[in-house]
């Protein structure tokens, strides 16, 4: 039997949408249609247990309802709780409204609300919830057993504390607590839970009292401001760093940590931002069992302040800092960190060690006091100036004015003598660094071939030169020529400007009008072009070249001959290193001979000089090991960085 489309529509329309077997067509590239099944929504649990019927009803009965409770950023608070309560008490169903954080993830709401009120969510859309409070409501939950609540009976809050929302009477709190009941019971390990989850929740429960308004999902974290502010008597742990190990964090290191913070749930809820040695003992007892501490910052709560919270609690923990945000405090326990019994431990020896080395002190001292003072307390001591004049009186003999003088002045002859010696060996590791700068350069120079003058080379009249220069000074597109000066690449982009126009600006940063001529010379034997001008404009000289009436774009406009953009940096490098080389080593030999006519020596002096000057210079090779020493200071201080980078230049020249 075969069936016609219209029928099949019509059988698909009287099943219901959520029966109905979807499946949406995707057009591939080759015109094939492939199908592919739309996910299906898992069903609520107020689907799974009330009847469609009693459920469009209450979703019926939603629509019509004005009046709804507005749920802030803190998400369901206890006051929030009580008023849910109190409009159940009236009405079946209640309509909340979502802000902030929680109207971003209603999936999220949906299940705090169901876990938190004991309801039944039946209709939400957008930001809107509309909640059943059950078929057997029977009120807020009754008072908690005490036997419920023994584990916390060590964490009740100091009274006398500042903390105003922690200033609350006995009774106040009781009643506060009836109505959170679902949330405040000791969470038990239940079949659902996973062992890590079980783990996790027994980890917490020694920690204090959970955070009842917590508004995510999962366990509930411990309320840190329901942690004691102030311990008598509390100190900084004590830490240890081990041997051989750096105790800051790698960058791989910490984004490791970051990422483990990341999956883990909060271990802590805070508002407060002072007052946290109660919540710092309660991390250093998760320490114990976890490298890092997950502490939320509450939400809806006025003047909190991450920043302080999280350098108070870097200080009384000696943690470090992983992430502080507005939302999460996440402090990692560090490489130093010692579980409580081996601090204990450590503690004590160092304490025992301390006492053992006062004891030996102690003797020590005694043993010197009781040792008899010599006759001679009156004489002068060895090394001092008493004991000097005493020896030159019996020993020594006078000197005469006269011998005085020629011992200074042989004195500052011998200084200046080896100030000559030292400026000398200052010129003889410039004079080294400068021939392998020739080197160099005379390497690099090989690679580059120039073009030379092209007699057939087309002309232009004096009105088309008067023409074209007016053109191209008013041409906003320009190429810069920069340090590298001319190389492979500049020829390229003045046979692409070419293309489009028949001239050419370029711009030359370059000073002397001589080196800028023989710049543009060279570009003009390069590109073919005819040159125009030479001008003087605010950012340097401007270039101005033309292509030609009869120009022809080669087939390779970066020519071979030329330096490629690398090796013309490094030509420009050397030629400066060179220049620089060449004018310090002018300064040297001028300061040598200025010290050498106020010293006043002879020709033999200085030929015995020379003689020296040439030993030094045979070991040039090795002049490279003296970078360092004092008698470099000087050169290496005039060249700046650049000196420390020379050994790497020299052995990079082998790529040529």
């Amino acid at each position: 039997m075969v069936f016609s489309d219209d029928e099949g529509s019509d059988s698909d329309e009287s099943v219901l949408p959520w029966e109905r077997e979807e499946k949406e067509g995707v057009e591939m590239e080759g015109g094939i249609e492939r199908e592919r099944k739309r996910r299906l929504k898992a069903p609520t649990l107020a689907e799974l247990t009330i009847e469609d019927e009693e459920l469009r009803r209450l979703r019926r009965m939603g629509m019509f309802i004005r009046e709804r409770i507005s749920i802030p950023k803190a998400g369901i608070t206890n006051a929030v709780l009580e008023k849910i309560h109190d409009k159940w008490r009236k009405e079946e169903v209640v309509r909340l409204k979502f802000h902030e954080v929680l109207a971003h993830d209603m999936k999220t709401a949906h299940e705090i609300v169901e876990r938190r009120t004991g309801g039944l969510v039946i209709w939400r859309a957008g930001s809107v919830m509309v909640v059943f409070r059950g078929t057997n409501y029977q009120g807020p939950p009754s008072k908690l057993q005490p036997a419920d609540r023994e584990g916390d009976a060590l964490f009740v809050p100091d009274v006398s504390s500042a903390d105003g929302a922690i200033m609350r009477g006995s009774d106040n709190a009781t009643s506060t607590s009836e109505k959170s009941e679902p949330v405040m019971r000791r969470m038990e390990p239940s079949e659902n839970m996973t062992e890590e989850e079980a783990e996790f929740n027994s980890l917490l429960d020694g920690l204090g009292p959970r955070f009842e308004e917590w508004w995510g999902t999962g366990l509930l974290p411990v309320d840190a401001d329901l942690l004691p502010p102030k311990v008598p008597g509390y100190k900084t742990p004590f830490r240890l760093l081990p041997t051989g190990m750096r105790s800051r964090l790698t960058n791989a290191e910490m984004t490791n940590m970051r990422k483990l913070a990341k999956a883990l749930p909060c271990h802590f809820a805070l508002g407060r931002n002072r007052n946290h040695q109660g919540l710092a003992i309660a991390i250093l007892k998760l320490w114990e069992k976890s490298v890092v501490a997950k502490i939320a910052v509450k939400r809806g709560i006025q003047n909190t302040n991450n920043k302080l919270m999280a350098d108070e609690l870097k200080m009384l923990t000696g943690g470090v800092l992983l992430l502080r945000n507005k939302y999460y405090i996440v402090i990692y326990r560090g490489k130093d960190f010692l579980p409580e019994s081996v601090a204990a431990a450590l503690a004590e020896r160092q304490e025992v060690t301390k006492q053992i080395q006062d004891v030996e002190e102690r003797v020590r001292s005694k043993a010197m006091e009781a040792v008899p003072s010599g006759e001679g307390e009156g004489k002068a001591l060895a090394g001092t100036l008493a004991e000097f004049y005493e020896a030159q009186a019996r020993w020594g003999r006078d000197i005469s004015t006269e011998e005085r003088e020629k011992i200074i002045e042989e004195a500052s002859k011998a200084k200046a003598v080896r100030l000559v010696k030292r400026i000398e060996h200052k010129l003889s590791i410039a004079q080294a660094k400068k021939l392998r700068a020739e080197r160099l350069l005379s390497k690099i120079e090989t690679s580059m071939v120039p073009s030379g003058p092209d007699y057939d080379q087309e002309t232009i009249s004096e009105e088309e030169r008067v023409m074209f220069r007016r053109v191209g000074l008013r041409m906003k597109a320009y190429l810069p020529l920069g340090i590298r000066g001319v190389f492979d690449g500049v020829i390229e982009n003045m046979h692409l400007h070419w293309k489009h126009r028949e001239l050419v600006k370029l711009i030359s940063k370059q000073k002397t009008l001589a080196f800028v001529e023989d710049t543009a010379r060279l570009l003009e034997y390069e590109s073919g072009g005819v040159l125009v001008a030479i001008e003087r404009v605010p950012k340097g000289f401007a270039l101005i070249y033309y292509r030609g009436k009869n120009y022809r774009r080669p087939i390779s406009i970066r020519p071979r001959n030329l330096l490629t953009k690398a090796k013309a940096l490094k030509h420009s490098v050397a030629m400066q290193r060179h220049e620089a080389l060449s004018q310090h080593i002018s300064e040297l030999e001028k300061n040598i001979e200025e010290m050498m006519k106020e010293m006043g020596l002879s020709q033999e002096g200085e030929d015995e000089n020379k003689n020296w000057r040439s030993d030094e210079n045979g070991p040039l090779n090795h002049v490279s090991e003296l970078t360092q020493s004092e008698d470099e200071a000087f050169f290496t201080g005039s060249d700046g960085e650049e000196d420390d980078n020379d050994e790497i230049n020299w052995e990079a020249d082998e790529d040529f």
